[in-house]
């Protein structure tokens, strides 16, 4: 019995250090997508920022729970009023607004990648994940869209999806070559260590 207590506290020592680590790594990509909003090419009713560039990021190395819990937090702090969402903007006025839809998809496209992704190092696998990702985002997004700004579907579609295409496509493909590279470097690292 006494052998058995210091291996467990040892345990609770690390489990400790890791929830830690963790809630840095949560959020470190809170603050990147924050910063991804920020780096945009304005377009009405919905710019074109490099947000969604994290969010794919987020669940393909952050994993399912801890990229959902990012980008929750991120929903959170611009709710409560930190200017983290596009053009410094705040509140949730931006929830019902135009953008409100793909600001929402975040969670669930990160969780989705997560799940997906379970930390790929294959490129291509990692390539499609992104695909399902955007695609999310981009769907509930432009519902949305059409819900409370344009009431027409192929206006919807044409200045909330289709627009995204190309910009979108380059995003998906180094997201997919970033999250590739990062989690072959934590297998060897994994591989290393056991």
């Amino acid at each position: 019995m006494h052998k058995t207590y210091p291996m467990a506290q040892k345990s609770f020592v690390l489990t400790n250090k890791n929830i830690l680590v963790q809630g840095l790594w949560i959020v470190t990509f809170t603050v990147l997508t924050a910063i991804g909003a920020q780096i945009e090419i304005p377009y009405q009713p919905v710019p074109l920022t490099l947000q969604t560039f994290f969010v794919l990021l987020a669940g393909a190395i952050l994993g399912k729970r801890n990229g959902t819990l990012s980008m929750c937090l991120y929903l959170l702090v611009g709710v409560i009023g930190l200017p983290v969402f596009s053009g410094w903007s705040f509140g949730f006025a931006k929830i019902i607004g135009p953008t409100g839809g793909y600001l929402l998809s975040f969670p669930i496209a990160a969780f989705i990648i997560g799940y997906l992704n379970q930390r790929q190092n294959n490129f291509y696998l990692s390539l499609i994940t992104m695909f399902v990702g955007i695609f999310i985002i981009f769907s509930l997004g432009t519902l949305h869209l059409n819900v409370v700004y344009y009431h027409d579907w192929s206006k919807s579609i044409s200045n909330g999806f289709l627009i995204f295409s190309l910009w979108d496509g380059v995003k998906m493909v180094v997201a997919a070559a970033v999250a590739t590279k990062i989690n072959r470097i934590r297998m060897r690292s994994i591989q290393k260590i056991s």
